[in-house]
């Protein structure tokens, strides 16, 4: 076999559904109503879509509900032909009494799954495999009680592992979903013509132990068991929000990709044992958020531990199998994970002489990216990456993606990149919540001031430390890009006078080089045509100050200046066009500053007086210059 077209498809379609009883009534599983529709219309429907229009249905159970709806196929653009059972064989022994019916090689269905996946593509990788059968494997959100698939080299089946699952071994979440391509020589080989039989449990075990080949076709497409209430209720939720469509071949996905230590898991420095793999508070809650929103979950990691000989390949699959353990129990699981095993330096007592070199795709560099987009395809304009350190960041934003700092792990402490992400969040919670939720509410927020920006040259954000000021400084920066201006996000912190020069008694305005950075400013705007603009950097983390990036500003450039003094200088506030001042709840604004200082080590009592030293010299100030704004937004309303 065999062209599209020709392909013949089984579809096992016995069942009693049992379990949905509750929903079905007398109803046989095949023909549950799923949004309306029985589910095996769904079925053929895909089956007619891939050009597999010769179907066998394997029926048993109140077969007459099926035929009296679907009759001879015609209506649905295929040809049906019914094999029933009168006494139930299981799921092999069925197909291996239908094979009279079937082609030499053909597709297997169950009657209780729904699925948005490739049919003719499932078919290809088999044929091009050369296996006796091809398992359609996917991560799921209960690994825990699935069948689960071990791939070796070239994705070929090295074992067959039945629920329960140890806790104390890692396995990966490679779940077989009973979606099957298979020859049949191999079911009249290894299922036997009397006695039950099942597919999993039975035929594909005495397979591999006879030495067959048995193919894994990983893929991200959308498949679930409906075959409860519960399950059924969750699939009926899906097709409600468009899930399935989302992840189907061919559509361009929405992806978050993830950094792993220190992101997902505690940061221990080099991980190179399973057993010291933990997961971060909240993690697997808000990994499951992206799994229930249709975002792909996609991790990307640098591990320099195999080049210098710390851990070997086998070792490095034991942590991601233990990764994906401890997110399946929680409900929640990544859909991919990519790894660079190179690293640039030499020295280390066992090092792998060919791994170390430079290379693509070890972050900064965007390779592992890339690679994701190529096998996954990714809507870059959709995805984001979230990182602990500055080389996640510049490899988000090298790969075309919004970006999102973390405050775990190494918290963007390693100074590694020149870089500022998108959005900087306390942990991987609040930067889910800020990608599913927060980034479009507040686009939507500011998206009446679209009209003044497209004629605005200068914009000065002004508000009170931890109000969010450079957050909605690139929001209005993307609303810019979106008419397709170039915008500048400015931070005045970088004009912050060294320690040593500061006067904190003198003011908030006294701590800032206003007059230079407003005579920056002024050169900018008096430019005819491209010009540089030297815009000092200041460290948050460790105070310091260094000269920064060059910009290169275009005559039509728009420059969005944030800071705490950004209202306080006259010269400054004469020259914009927009004068914004943003609030926030003082007691949010407070949690905020407390879990800042926290971080950078500071002890509990100096952020107390320290807060009570802004709210003394600050805030009253910086509340007065809002009288000059011409805009004041209110970031604590909800959008």
């Amino acid at each position: 076999m065999t062209a599209a077209g020709t392909g013949v498809v089984a579809i096992l379609a016995g069942g009693a559904g049992t379990r949905l009883r509750s929903r079905s009534g007398t109803l046989p599983k095949p023909m549950v109503p799923v949004a309306g529709r029985p589910v095996l219309e769904y079925q053929i429907a895909a089956c007619a879509a891939a050009g597999l229009v010769d179907i066998v249905l394997l029926v048993h159970h109140a077969h007459e509900a099926i035929a009296a709806h679907f009759g001879d196929g015609s209506r649905f653009g295929v040809r049906l032909r019914f094999q029933r059972e009168d006494t139930p064989r299981g799921t092999a022994g069925a197909l291996r009494d239908a094979l009279p019916l079937l082609a030499s090689t053909f597709v297997v269905l169950y009657g209780d799954t729904f699925f948005d996946v490739d049919l003719a593509a499932l078919r290809r990788a088999h044929d091009t495999s050369g296996a006796d059968a091809t398992l359609f494997l996917h991560p799921n959100d209960h690994p825990h009680d699935s069948d689960l698939v071990a791939l070796g080299s070239g994705s070929r089946v090295t074992a067959l592992l039945a629920p329960p699952h140890p806790q104390d071994t890692p396995r990966a979440n490679l779940v077989n979903a009973a979606l099957y391509v298979v020859r049949g020589e191999a079911i009249r080989q290894h299922v036997p013509v009397d006695g039950k039989a099942d597919l999993a449990r039975d035929t594909f075990p005495a397979m591999l132990a006879a030495g067959a080949h048995l193919h894994g076709h990983v893929s991200v497409e959308y498949i679930k068991d409906m075959g409860t209430p519960e399950r059924l209720d969750k699939v009926e939720a899906d097709i409600a929000t468009g899930l399935p469509a989302r992840m189907a071949a061919g559509a361009r996905r929405a992806t978050v990709f993830l950094d792993r230590d220190g992101t997902l898991n505690q940061d221990v420095g080099h991980l190179a044992d399973w057993r010291h793999l933990t997961l971060l508070p909240g993690v697997a809650a808000a990994v499951r958020r992206l799994n229930r929103n249709g975002r792909l979950a996609v991790v990307v990691t640098n591990q320099p531990v195999l080049a210098r000989g710390e851990l070997d390949m086998p070792g490095l699959a034991h942590i991601h199998a233990r990764m994906d353990q401890l997110l399946g129990l929680e409900g929640a699981f990544v859909d991919r994970v990519y790894w660079c095993p190179h690293h640039p330096d030499s020295g280390f007592p066992g090092e792998v002489a060919e791994l170390k070199r430079r290379c693509e795709c070890r972050k900064p560099a965007p390779g592992m990216i890339d690679a994701a987009c190529r096998d996954l395809l990714v809507d870059r304009r959709q995805s984001w990456m979230v990182g602990d350190a500055t080389a996640d960041i510049a490899a988000g934003q090298a790969a075309g993606l919004r970006t999102v700092l973390l405050e775990t792990g190494q918290g963007g402490r390693d100074g590694l990149v020149m870089v500022e992400p998108d959005h900087v969040a306390a942990d991987l919670a609040e930067a889910v919540d800020w990608i599913l939720v927060g980034h479009r509410a507040g686009l939507r927020r500011l998206v009446p001031l679209a009209p003044r920006l497209d004629t605005a040259r200068l914009v000065l954000l002004g508000g009170l430390s931890r109000s969010g000021k450079t957050t909605v400084a690139r929001l209005l920066a993307e609303l810019a890009g979106a008419s397709g201006r170039s915008a500048h996000v400015l931070a005045l912190d970088g004009w912050l006078k060294p320690v040593t020069h500061r006067h904190e008694r003198a003011g908030v305005a006294a701590r800032f080089q206003l007059e230079e950075a407003t005579a920056a400013l002024a050169s900018v705007l008096a430019a005819p045509a491209t010009i540089q603009l030297p815009w000092p950097r200041h460290d948050r983390h460790t105070g310091r100050l260094s000269p920064g990036a060059v910009r290169l500003i275009q005559p039509d450039d728009l420059l969005l200046v944030e800071g705490v003094p950004a209202l306080l200088h006259q010269e400054l506030r004469a020259m914009a066009d927009m004068r914004l001042h943003l609030r926030i709840s003082e007691d949010l604004r407070q949690r905020r500053f407390v879990a800042e200082y926290r971080r950078r080590g500071r002890a509990e009592t100096d952020i107390d007086a320290l807060w009570q030293s802004r709210a003394a010299d600050e805030t009253p100030v910086v509340e007065a210059a809002a009288a000059h704004a011409d805009t004041i937004l209110d970031w604590s309303l909800p959008a």
